[in-house]
């Protein structure tokens, strides 16, 4: 039997949200309430929580209605958050189209895994098109799970007949790449995609020199 260690990784799966896709939770209500109050607005009514809530499969309605128990006008924030959702993503992460078109021309599989909403995923590729060029992507809102939680990384491995120790796991977020490692995976803890880049031709996943532009 092969051991691990001697394993090429083949495969990197992608995190989105601030990998692929800027996201700034700011945006939606960006011409009615300042960042800090926004940011203010977010702590008093746990907007964490509501949003972890949406990205496990709980219908926006329900997670409108939650906010709405404490304070009615949280019910009608959050609401228009979720109504002007598009606004919240910024645009592609710069150079990561180019690094996933390079990686695709050297035949390395690219899936997603992403904790978003069922019901706005729909926004992520109009805006940042690199998504459309993955295999498939495992969304949270649709599976009602959610990382790091290990049973969405198993159902990944499933679903796609994955090896853990030959698939890299790129996410912005050190939790969720502990869980990926915890589980076999090759963590990639994502800053910009240069350092990514280089961290792909360590692992052997790409050798051109050509640099990710700025």
């Amino acid at each position: 039997m092969t051991h691990p260690t001697d394993l090429h990784p083949t495969t990197v799966v992608f995190d989105l949200g601030n990998v692929l896709i800027g996201w700034d939770q700011t945006g939606p209500l960006a011409d009615r309430m300042t960042r800090d109050e926004w940011n203010d607005f977010a702590a008093e009514a746990d907007f964490g929580m509501l949003n972890t809530l949406a990205d496990r499969g709980v219908p926006i309605t329900e997670v409108i209605a939650r906010a709405a128990e404490s304070d009615s006008r949280h019910g009608e924030i959050v609401a228009a958050y979720y109504d002007r959702f598009d606004l919240s993503l910024t645009g592609p992460i710069q150079g990561m189209a180019e690094l996933i078109a390079e990686l695709k021309a050297s035949e390395v599989r690219l899936l997603g895994l992403s904790n978003w909403s069922a019901e706005t995923f729909h926004h992520a590729p109009k805006v940042a098109p690199a998504i459309n060029e993955l295999e498939d992507i495992v969304v949270s809102g649709r599976e009602k799970l959610i990382k790091p939680a290990p049973e969405i990384f198993h159902l990944l491995s499933r679903r796609f007949d994955l090896v853990p120790e030959q698939t890299v796991f790129v996410d912005d977020l050190p939790a969720n790449i502990g869980a990926a490692e915890q589980l076999g995976f090759i963590g990639l803890l994502f800053t910009d995609a240069r350092q990514l880049r280089d961290d792909l031709i360590g692992l052997g996943l790409l050798s051109s020199p050509a640099a990710v532009e700025n």
